[in-house]
């Protein structure tokens, strides 16, 4: 900014100015362009002068301008950390076209084109030209720089922006892969040395041939592989994980595929660079020591090196040697083997010969092989991932694209299978086509695999034990005691659920109206859980810290009086470990309001049906969860006051409370019975579809046996983890149940997919 003070004090000076006026029109121009210290504008140049004419981004971030590298006269225009003394350049615009003198330029023309020219005239670099009216270039302090219309203020459409074109960092905020509609490809290649920010030996890019994968490559070859994304992390990056201080993840869809990180704390100053000797590494900058420390590297043992073991091969750092063969298959040259040279890889014992008895056999904790040469599909399942497979005689393995959540998707492989290694600790499952005579237990991994079978054997079995007894238990006793209290229809024939009078026989709480307005702070949206038929839920707490949920009858709602009073009715009297418990009720006017004990967990179907929470529930805390909801409809049909029929039983309304303890909640639909009354029928058939048994669906009839066929669903979706309604076969276009039952009749109860 020197200049223009000296070119205010020349005009003074020359011009003698007095006119007043005038000096305010200079300043208010000076005070425009000291403001804009972050743009260049069409026309205005930055020139490479000894003090430097630079800009710098609005929080003084990043600055750019002419630099030359350490031990180097060679003049480029770059972007580097305004504030850190050391590695501080992150992208170069004319890095293989250095000047080699001080007298470049740097300039944005009318067409919105940035231009570096040589003190004669000769062009050294340009971007790509673009169509804008009004150009403005604009340094911002993610460290992007862009062309973009003046008045696009919120920088929402550049026209150019260097993170398009990367040099050798990647920065939060970038795109690092290829988008599909424009053809753009973000890739970043190293320095050719310290001292020479021209394009170097090695090159970082997502691969999009196959199946999309992350590599390494030294010139025109691969030198290490970090895998295809998995919908956790690449497959060959177990130590990706997520952390406090960035996250990340892969996009994948029709317009684009790329790899992506934010900043958790944007105090802290991160990147991920490719150095000239091929390292990939991930920096973060210590305030404290003035370095940078090295956070991660995906490269980290002999075994990441490409294709090591050659075809069929698998490498394992703990073996020595690392190289060894996949089970089922051996070295094609013993000879070169013994003296450590594995390029040739390995073959098969037995040939195939696409029969109906080849199978697959799996592999765990592996890193998936090279996805040059695979296919994808995003919505199939492992199940249908399998058939595919079999009926393709190229195809030789399998895997599970997505491994997130329950798993998702289809990755198929053809032909040999390169660059394998096994991991410790997060790995994947992969299936690879094995003749019958090799379809035998690998290599020690098939005793956990056996003992998952196992479990789950056992699971099913107490189940079903849990449900027979159940059944048996009620037609082979009869109670020996009448309830205290029945609750009559007015009319057989009709579904109405309650007598008038029997509240007067409720032993339940009336809550103040003011008490709870006050405890769920006026119904805040703060404080909302959910909202269902009969209307929202909140959380709420009483004076003395007691949390509760308040579950407020909605003007709207297709629920009204009568399921009220049926929820009062049946539950107030209720008390058991594995049921909600009712603390109280309120009404005022037209607001109707029951008060539960507060479930700190909420919904089940808030676990089994999210990728990240399902994780937290191994399969004895699910046995617990199905054996619980077990106890308490064995409570609700034979040892409760009342015979119960709850009529809407559901995941959704199994809550879970702090110590993941299940208690079955809404009792709006319930029925009870009395005596030896085991079945009703309806004309107003109420609850959800997919959980409704058959008869009573179609015909309005229920009776304990309903609530079986609902919990049933319940104990599938625990298992499973999918919705019966959501899940979809493609061959056979059957729901969960139908699915179930036809892997039942083929033998296959313990089938995935």
């Amino acid at each position: 900014m020197r200049s223009w003070w000296m070119t205010l004090a020349s005009m003074v000076e020359k011009r003698r100015v007095t006119n007043f006026w005038f000096c305010i029109i200079v300043l208010s121009a000076l005070v425009t362009c000291t403001t804009a210290v972050d743009t260049i504008s069409a026309n205005q140049t930055i020139r490479d002068v000894p003090d430097g004419e630079t800009i710098v981004s609005a929080q003084e971030t990043f600055e750019l301008g002419f630099f030359s590298p350490a031990n180097s006269t060679n003049r480029y225009v770059g972007i580097w950390y305004k504030r850190i003394s050391s590695g501080k350049v992150i992208w170069v615009a004319n890095r293989n076209t250095p000047l080699t003198n001080t007298s470049g330029e740097l300039s944005l023309t009318l067409q919105g084109t940035l231009v570096i020219r040589s003190a004669t005239g000769d062009l050294i670099w340009s971007s790509k030209n673009s169509s804008v009216r009004n150009p403005v270039a604009h340094l911002l302090d993610t460290g992007n720089f862009i062309i973009r219309d003046v008045d696009d203020l919120e920088n929402r459409n550049p026209v150019w922006q260097s993170f398009d074109f990367p040099t050798n960092t990647f920065l939060p905020g970038m795109k690092f892969g290829k988008d599909l509609v424009t053809g753009v490809e973000r890739n970043f290649t190293s320095w050719k040395s310290d001292g020479d920010p021209s394009e170097g030996n090695f090159t970082v890019s997502i691969y999009t041939q196959g199946y999309p994968q992350l590599t390494l490559w030294k010139n025109s070859g691969i030198v290490f592989r970090a895998g295809p994304w998995n919908g956790v992390r690449f497959s060959g990056e177990p130590n990706l994980k997520p952390n406090p201080i960035y996250r990340f993840g892969f996009v994948l869809d029709e317009k684009e595929m790329y790899y992506h990180y934010e900043l958790i704390n944007t105090s802290v100053i991160t990147k991920l660079i490719v150095t000239p000797t091929g390292s990939v590494e991930r920096l973060l900058w210590i305030e404290r020591t003035q370095e940078w420390f090295l956070y991660l590297t995906p490269q980290t043992d002999n075994c990441d090196r490409f294709n090591l073991c050659g075809p069929f091969g698998s490498c394992n750092i703990d073996n020595s040697p690392a190289c060894g063969c996949l089970e089922g298959f051996e070295p094609v040259s013993p000879g070169q083997w013994a003296v450590a040279d594995f390029s040739q890889g390995c073959r098969r014992k037995t040939r195939l010969e696409c029969g109906a008895e080849e199978g697959f056999k799996r592999y765990s904790d592996v890193k998936l092989p090279d996805t040059r040469w695979s296919r994808f599909n995003q919505s199939m399942n492992l199940d249908e991932c399998e058939k595919v497979c079999k009926k393709n005689c190229s195809c030789s393995a399998y895997a599970t694209q997505n491994i997130s959540g329950s798993g998702s998707g289809c990755l198929l492989w053809f032909g040999d299978l390169i660059d394998n290694r096994v991991y410790t600790v997060n790995g994947q499952d992969i299936y690879i086509r094995m003749p019958k005579s090799e379809l035998g237990e690998i290599n020690g991994k098939s005793s956990s695999v056996k003992r998952r079978v196992e479990i789950s054997v056992l699971v099913i079995s107490i189940l079903l034990l849990i449900i027979l007894v159940s059944v048996c238990v009620f037609y082979g006793l009869k109670r020996r005691k009448k309830p205290i209290q029945e609750i009559q229809e007015e009319d057989h024939g009709h579904d109405h659920e309650n007598n008038e009078n029997s509240q007067d026989d409720l032993e339940l709480p009336l809550i103040d109206f003011s008490i709870l307005d006050k405890a769920t702070d006026n119904f805040s949206d703060n404080n909302k859980l959910g909202e269902g038929g009969y209307g929202p839920v909140y959380k709420g707490v009483l004076e003395g810290g007691q949390e509760v949920a308040v579950k407020r009858l909605s003007r709207t709602s297709t629920q009204g009086l009568d399921e009220f009073k049926n929820e009062v009715i049946c539950i107030s009297k209720l008390q058991h470990r594995n049921l909600v418990k009712l603390l109280g009720c309120c009404i005022k006017g037209a607001d109707k309001m029951l008060v539960y004990e507060y479930m700190s967990n909420k919904g089940l179907d808030s676990f089994i049906f999210d990728g990240t929470k399902s994780k937290k529930l191994d399969w004895a805390t699910r046995f617990e969860i199905i054996k619980g909801i077990a106890r308490g409809l064995v409570y609700l049909h034979q040892d409760s006051r009342l015979r119960i029929i709850h009529r809407d039983l559901k995941v959704s309304n199994i809550l879970l409370d702090h110590e993941m303890i299940p208690k079955i909640s809404d009792f709006g639909m319930a029925r009870s019975f009395g005596g030896n009354e085991i079945q009703a029928n309806t004309n107003r058939v109420v609850g959800t579809y997919g959980y409704m048994a058959p008869e009573y669906a179609g015909d309005g009839i229920f009776s304990i046996k309903s609530d079986v066929f609902s919990f049933g669903v319940v104990m599938l979706e625990i298992v499973s983890g999918k919705k019966n309604r959501g899940f979809f076969h493609k061959e056979y276009t059957h729901n969960l149940i139908g699915h179930a039952w036809g892997l039942h009749k083929e033998g296959k109860s313990l089938g995935t997919g």
